[in-house]
């Protein structure tokens, strides 16, 4: 897939869930559970054990799944996740380097960025979506704010985005949702209740996709 028919599957489905595991055995259930319930732009932190080698494995495995990696802070990390198959990047901060290297490698790239100069620094440096992180801390009202005189920016915020506000956060401006804990239930997680995290998926889906009918009518 190119970079920019990899971005539309993004920003059609609406959702990115945010995979930030201690145990790496809950990686490929977690997976699978996820595209279950809808799921499939799917994003793995460094921070995760083993995560190179699930990359690889999702990435060949698991056609339908769109796999990524999530709290790259250099260069260099990006290109072993992308060798090992990532199809996006994402970054809690705005570095050059790691969109010139998304970029050179045919992928998107989501930079992390809070305040308005930060966020128009990421979208002029090439940013093919602005992660607004931590979204919660200003809340909905900060992103119609910020695209009020910018409305040419991708805006993803992540952070404070659940299943019940998820229309709210999309009537804002949001062009697709960054979704950890909301979805990636720890109690589910800790009882290995799986069906938990499915059904939580569709939830989401299903307000997505609520939005989505009410905007085309």
């Amino acid at each position: 897939m190119t970079r920019i028919a990899i971005l539309n599957q993004v920003l059609r489905e609406g959702i990115v869930a945010i995979l930030r595991l201690d145990d790496e055995k809950q990686v490929m259930p977690l997976v699978e559970a996820l595209a279950a319930g809808g799921v499939h732009a799917i994003e793995i932190t460094m921070g995760t054990p083993g995560v190179l080698r699930h990359i690889e494995h999702i990435a060949t495995g698991r056609p339908d799944v769109l796999i990524g990696v999530g709290s790259v802070l250099d260069a260099e990390t990006a290109r072993m996740a992308l060798y090992a198959g990532a199809k996006f990047i994402v970054t809690p901060v705005t570095k050059r380097e790691i969109t010139e290297t998304a970029h050179r490698y045919d992928v998107p790239v989501f930079s992390g960025a809070f305040t308005p100069g930060e966020i128009l620094t990421a979208f002029e440096q090439g940013a093919d979506v602005v992660k607004v992180f931590p979204a919660e801390v200003l809340g909905i009202p900060y992103l119609k704010a910020v695209l009020a005189p910018m409305p040419q920016l991708r805006l993803m915020p992540t952070g404070g985005v659940t299943a019940g506000n998820a229309a709210d956060w999309l009537r804002a401006g949001a062009c697709a949702l960054g979704v950890g804990s909301a979805l990636v239930d720890k109690k589910a997680l800790a009882a290995g209740d799986f069906a938990a995290i499915r059904a939580k998926a569709e939830a989401f889906v299903g307000s997505v996709a609520q939005y989505q009918r009410e905007d085309r009518g």
